[in-house]
């Protein structure tokens, strides 16, 4: 059997097959340069994937604190076998780079166990916009990896 390299361990190819999934994403636009660049990304894997340009939903909202409203309403819809959360949160002078990613990350993990859906959260959490453009590529292909697998790991649990 093939195996596909997720980060240090290895991956059979099989749970890497998104062809029988559907697939929801939720971009914020703040930063929308980098989310656009994340979104792509990760778009081009999940079709690398298999997952089917039909069987992908993708909208988009305000920021980063509006991303977990957008997934539990994907999540409440059935319609999904994982979720995709697209950011990206650079920080600034005041406390509000600590509040937004601090919120956003924590309501996207409660969607996910929530519902009992597995979200790949590919929020971007950086100091600047080249720590962002170095992460881009690789954040957004772990993203779309990460929501297969899981997929289809919670099929085989159930």
């Amino acid at each position: 059997m093939q195996n596909a390299n997720l980060g240090e361990a290895t991956v059979d190819a099989a749970k890497l097959d998104g062809s029988k999934l559907s697939i929801g994403i939720v971009q914020a636009r703040f930063n929308a340069d980098l989310t656009d660049a994340l979104a792509r990304t990760c778009l081009a894997e999940l079709a690398a994937l298999g997952v089917s340009p039909d069987n992908i939903r993708h909208v988009s909202v305000p920021g980063a604190l509006e991303v977990p409203v957008a997934l539990q309403a994907m999540a409440e819809s059935d319609d999904f076998d994982a979720l995709i959360a697209l950011g990206c949160i650079i920080r600034g002078e005041t406390y509000h780079f600590e509040l937004v990613a601090n919120e956003s990350g924590s309501a996207v993990t409660r969607v996910s166990l929530d519902h009992g859906i597995p979200i790949a959260n590919a929020v971007l959490t950086v100091e600047n916009e080249a720590q962002a453009r170095a992460r881009i590529d690789e954040k957004g292909r772990d993203a779309a990896r990460v929501a297969v697998e899981m997929a289809n790991l919670m099929e085989d649990l159930s």
